[in-house]
């Protein structure tokens, strides 16, 4: 088994690697204020943005599913990776040596599986380039040139050849230590009778990597019709590489794509290339497999596709049979997106590759700029397939569109392209949209967001509250002592102030990061552990709280609290009066007249805060 990490470098870990710098890699982030960032959920469908992260606490928390974290979770969480794994991942990311209780570094026994995997395949990287250079590769270079790739670009996308013996590249690789059982397990070997054998042979070689840059699969084309195979041959899946999750290029694109807000997402490696080196620099490609569903969350997270967003998802498909096919499964995903779906298609059925070398960098541009909206072309393509000479052809036509109108997002357009409809078909407006109403309940209702139930005043004041002591636990002072837990009327609320209890005195920690973990750790059950997580990263109304702020917030609390008191000695006296019980009557009249100054102080005090 692997060996125990020292807790001395797991501390250096969270404490190295920035959650927001972590995040990013997967989710575009923008400022929410008080040193926060929001975006879109990576554990849940969402289409307004509820996922926190605080760089200066060290956490993420999502409001709406409740997911949240520091940044070793949210490796674990991402990668479907285990606490070792994801401290390996983070340390190699940030050039932190590990050591395990057995020694002072990982022996190959030790290392986690995930991380020799990923080692395994950044040294097949650097094994195939390398190999493109040699005299055995002409062919591949040749390959590559003529579909208008130089040198620059190889080195650019990290193209290789994988030559064309049985084992050149497993005996490099057993060469620096890695093991037949990790080279099949990633997908680089295949088992035979007579053992383990390359995967890729006299290939030309494309990396897969994931958006941070790491190399987790690969794809790769035949140059010799002698070769048997597939014309494109790719990776199988593995413990790094899902292919519904990927897309080839994200790494490079990422940026872009949340910088521009748009993803053009194209059918090839060479077709991203292509893109990418004529200026769209958002492309991307799915790996050997179809554009899904976990492929929308991919990009949606990446283009922080929202309610507020002007996000465009281009679509690159052929013109032919297969292209149109593509477009109506694409159409299928249409309504996940908020962002609005549009296809580029060539008129002479080039692709984006082909298109390039036959009439420049400018073709391509233009290409993706003539864009129409996905439905569209989704339309134009149903309608085709009906023999519109006849009457049984436009009504078959008509009704076959009809959900595709139904289902047009923009509720603005809809009687624009019922109109467009009839007179493709020839028919009467009306009756068009009779059909659409018909069909209608068939066609893909739209996600709401929802709103929430309105919060009672002294809930929020309470949550105010909480946020002052977790978040600013040296402002707080000796007002920590006036609060107890029946301060809180909410439940929830009142627990975390019994985790902090339990957790000591804040003034006692040297850092807020100490106190917060400290919290967590006495809270009693996960969900208060996730309350506290909440309280942590969720923005404060002032950016930068100060003293006096924090303690007019606990004053407003310590007020409605007084508040509550003076109702139940008012109930009490008058029950009293009704009794005849004098004796009761006057403690209690002292009790309340005590009580109603505190709480007129308490209230002077929270006002003088904000006058």
């Amino acid at each position: 088994m692997a060996g125990r990490i020292r807790e001395q470098d797991v501390n250096e870990v969270r404490e190295r690697a920035r959650i927001d710098e972590v995040v990013r890699e997967t989710v575009t982030l923008k400022v929410a204020g008080g040193g926060s960032f929001k975006g879109l959920c990576p554990f849940h469908d969402e289409r307004s943005p509820s996922f926190h992260v605080t760089p200066s606490k060290g956490l993420y928390h999502c409001f709406s599913c409740g997911e949240g974290g520091d940044v070793i979770t949210y490796v674990r969480k991402i990668d479907a990776l285990s606490f070792t794994e994801a401290v390996e991942k983070l340390a190699a990311k940030y050039n932190i040596q590990l050591r395990y209780e057995e020694g002072s570094a990982p022996t190959p026994g030790q290392q986690g599986q995930r991380a020799r995997l990923i080692d395994a395949h950044r040294a097949a990287t650097a094994f195939y380039r390398e190999q493109l250079r040699t005299p055995g590769a002409q062919h591949a270079r040749d390959f590559l040139t003529s579909r208008g790739f130089d040198e620059a670009s190889w080195d650019h996308f990290g193209v290789g050849y994988s030559p064309a013996g049985w084992d050149g590249l497993m005996t490099h690789l057993h060469g620096k230590g890695f093991k037949d059982e990790d080279l099949l397990a990633g997908g680089l070997a295949v088992s035979g009778q007579r053992g383990a054998y390359d995967r890729f042979r006299d290939r030309v070689m494309w990396p897969i990597r994931d958006s941070g840059g790491e190399t987790i699969g690969f794809g790769a084309r035949k140059l010799s019709e002698s070769d048997q195979g597939p014309k494109y041959l790719n990776s199988p899946e593995s413990p790094i590489y899902r292919k519904s999750q990927v897309l080839y290029g994200l790494d490079l694109a990422r940026r872009e794509m949340a910088k521009e807000h748009q993803a053009v997402v194209v059918e090839g490696y060479t077709d991203v290339m292509a893109c990418h080196l004529a200026g769209v620099t958002t492309a991307v490609a799915t790996c050997g497999t179809a554009f899904g569903a976990d492929h929308v969350k991919v990009v949606r997270r990446i283009l922080m596709d929202d309610d507020n967003s002007n996000a465009e998802v281009i679509f690159t498909f052929d013109g032919d049979a297969a292209g149109r096919k593509a477009a109506l499964k694409a159409f299928g995903e249409d309504q996940k997106f908020v962002a609005n779906t549009f296809v580029a298609v060539e008129a002479h059925g080039l692709d984006p590759c082909d298109l390039r070398l036959q009439h420049g960098e400018q073709a391509v541009r233009d290409l993706v700029a003539a864009r129409v909206p996905l439905f569209e072309f989704v339309m134009r393509s149903t309608v085709e397939e009906f023999d519109l000479n006849a009457a049984e052809g436009r009504i078959g036509a008509m009704r076959a569109v009809a959900p595709i109108l139904a289902g047009i997002k923009d509720s603005a357009l809809r009687p624009e392209y019922m109109r467009t409809v009839a007179g493709w078909l020839g028919l009467d407006e009306q009756t068009v949209r009779n059909e659409v109403g018909n069909g209608r309940s068939s066609a893909p209702a739209p996600q709401s967001s929802g709103t929430s139930a309105q919060i009672s005043q002294a809930a929020n004041v309470e949550r105010a509250a909480l946020k002052c002591v977790i978040q600013t636990p040296s402002l707080v002072g000796a007002w920590f002592e006036s609060l107890e837990a029946s301060v809180f009327t909410v439940p929830a609320a009142a627990a975390v102030f019994s985790a902090c209890v339990a957790a000591g005195n804040p003034l006692d920690f040297a850092t807020p990061q100490e106190w917060i973990a400290a919290v967590i750790a006495a809270a009693p059950s996960d969900d208060i552990q996730s309350q506290v997580r909440a309280l942590a990263v969720e923005p404060m109304p002032n950016d930068n709280p100060d003293e006096r702020y924090v303690q007019a917030v606990l004053a407003r609390v310590l007020e409605l609290d007084a508040g509550r008191r003076v109702n139940e000695i008012k109930a009490a006296l008058s029950r009293a009066e009704d009794s005849g019980d004098a004796e009761a009557q006057g403690r209690l009249l002292g009790d309340l007249l005590s009580l109603e100054k505190y709480r007129r102080d308490m209230r002077e005090f929270a006002i003088g805060d904000t006058a």
